[in-house]
């Protein structure tokens, strides 16, 4: 069994579109309000801090890493931020895998082995998932960027012997 990754994805929480847009427009408010106060008395510093603060913050989420996946020794392998623990599925015990879309709502927030009525969540961006169903009909979820080259590592680890 050699240690080499067939398939490596690493997804970061700040690098969403959505909640970058979201951040930028507080930002952006600030900057606004601030401009717009009178006299720039203290309360008005506040906010132009506050908007600064909101840029950085969004700078430092972007190379924050939320999770990493791997398919490597027929297993996936998930590991996430420091308090996170190594989640391993073993593609022996995988009845089906298939590529569909995350959920159906526009906005989803980002989640790391999240149990939920029979299925186990793990997603940061996109709108893409793998769906794996194990003997148990306990259904995995994992979100990724990469879905389609995902799918095909997975395949190719559950046909090799």
């Amino acid at each position: 069994m050699s240690d080499k990754s067939v398939f490596v994805e690493k997804q970061y929480l700040g690098r969403e579109w959505i909640p970058i847009t979201i951040r930028l427009v507080l930002a952006m408010f600030c900057f606004a309000a601030y401009f717009f106060t009178d006299e720039r008395e203290r309360n008005g510093d506040l906010l132009l801090v506050v908007g600064f603060a909101i840029i950085i913050i969004s700078i430092i989420m972007g190379f924050l890493l939320h999770f990493r996946t791997r398919v490597q020794n027929k297993s996936i392998l998930v590991d996430g931020l420091w308090t996170t623990r190594l989640v391993k599925i073993d593609l022996n015990s995988i009845v089906s895998a298939e590529k569909g879309p995350y959920s159906r709502y526009l906005f989803n927030n980002p989640v790391y082995n999240l149990h939920k009525s029979g299925t186990i969540r793990f997603y940061t961006a996109g709108s893409e998932a793998i769906h794996l169903v194990d003997r148990d009909g306990l259904l995995y979820i994992i979100g990724s960027q990469h879905a389609n080259e995902f799918l095909r590592a997975i395949k190719d680890e559950m046909g090799r012997k």
